[in-house]
């Protein structure tokens, strides 16, 4: 049997599919070029934007057209629409899905492919290693904690393990993945039903219902957690700093990272990714929008001025540092005035690309239950315009070699 892959939206995604590629290959498998030379054709989705999801119903469309001529061909969906319907309890969602693409034969989560299976990766130079999965911040314009569940970090061993292998075998390049890397550990740390339902952590450590335990192991040695300090208080512990180092140390050309949550980046990553130049200089940190009283309604936990204080806090202890980011236009509410404070601080930061969105609602998030979409897509479209003119046009040599994100 001959198998397509198909993979939509993120590098997290791309990864995903890499140890679905090695499952089909154990059953016996090999891969084509195109879906209508396959017997066996698996859909990875993704759920962050509209369009993605308007893509995959192509798609599906296509391939309900060639399974009238080629009855044994299998159709499998995937992917973070497969995650968010398995996580609705009431089971409508699934519902929906089943009846707008009936030719699709298996709803699989992808939890059913672990990390037993070794990725099959078509790039001989960059590796993509997923650290966690699952986001426990959110946003309310965004869908990842209920297509990927709440934060669960891989355990460090596991990770420095695969790192070491792909060093051995010659890759030169590492990107490390997450929907929240800043926050890589604190699950191991305090334990998953800690972390998952509390958000603030006093000095004490009174929040807690189980003991904390303020010291972790890492391979033979003992290490202090970083403390993540947002609004005075400390919020979480990470071990991502002490990854990234350890990662760092292996030789490797270039590490990266994606992505990393501004209100979580904390001074010991700064510290981090000064010390080890093999470290990436250009820092993805989704921006979303630059006016504070939108900020507040996407959930974010930040002001455009305690953004604007992180990016010099970090061009200023690592030179050569740039930056990419996310923004969403037109989100519930924005008016003129609101978008122009966005143009202004992207002008004011100089950013080398920026992954601009129009806003679209997206099922189970806040901004689509309880905040009206009342921007017209005309204006949607003209300050999506207007922004990629000012920022991403005078960059193009420059940003031509940046990776796709989230």
């Amino acid at each position: 049997m001959r198998y397509f892959m198909k993979t939509f939206g993120c590098q997290q995604n791309a990864a995903d599919s890499e140890r679905i590629k090695t499952a089909l290959r154990a059953r016996g498998m090999r891969s084509s070029s195109s879906y209508k030379n396959a017997d066996y054709v698996v859909i990875n989705t993704c759920m962050v934007r509209e369009s993605a999801e308007n893509r995959l119903y192509g798609l599906v469309k296509n391939l309900e057209e060639q399974k009238k001529n080629k009855q044994n061909l299998k159709i499998v969906v995937t992917g973070c629409m497969v995650g968010a319907a398995f996580r609705d309890k009431t089971g409508k969602y699934l519902q929906r899905l089943k009846r707008v693409m009936p030719a699709v034969d298996e709803f699989m989560p992808i939890e059913e492919v672990g990390f037993d299976f070794t990725p099959l990766r078509s790039n001989i130079r960059t590796a993509w290693v997923p650290i966690s999965n699952g986001c426990n911040n959110f946003c309310t314009f965004c869908i990842v904690p209920f297509t990927r569940g709440r934060e669960i970090s891989r355990p460090f061993k596991d990770i420095i393990k695969e790192t070491q292998e792909l060093k051995q075998s010659g890759y030169k390049e590492i990107v490390l993945l997450g929907q929240n890397v800043n926050s890589y550990g604190a699950d191991l740390i305090l334990g998953p039903d800690s972390i998952q339902v509390m958000r603030d952590l006093k000095p004490k450590f009174t929040y807690f219902k189980t003991p904390i335990k303020k010291t972790y192991k890492i391979a033979g040695r003992t290490i202090k957690p970083v403390f993540i300090k947002h609004l005075g208080r400390l919020r979480i512990p990470t071990l991502f700093p002490h990854l990234l180092a350890e990662i760092a140390k292996m030789g490797f050309e270039k590490i990266d990272f994606l992505s990393s949550n501004p209100w979580d980046f904390s001074d010991k990553l700064v510290d981090v990714i000064a010390k080890y130049p093999n470290i990436t200089r250009t820092l993805h940190l989704a921006l979303q929008s630059g006016d504070n009283s939108i900020l507040k309604k996407m959930n974010r936990w930040y002001t455009s001025g305690e953004y604007k204080k992180l990016i010099q806090k970090i061009r200023g202890r690592v030179p050569g540092a740039q930056f990419t980011t996310d923004i969403i236009v037109g989100f519930c509410g924005e008016t003129d005035k609101q978008f122009q404070n966005t143009v202004k601080i992207c002008q004011d930061i100089g950013f080398v690309k920026a992954y601009i969105a129009m806003y679209s609602p997206r099922p189970f998030t806040a901004s689509s239950s309880v905040m009206n979409d009342d921007v017209p897509h005309p204006i949607k479209k003209q300050r999506f315009e207007q922004l990629d003119k000012i920022i991403n046009k005078p960059n193009l040599k420059r940003s031509a070699g940046i990776h796709k994100h989230y």
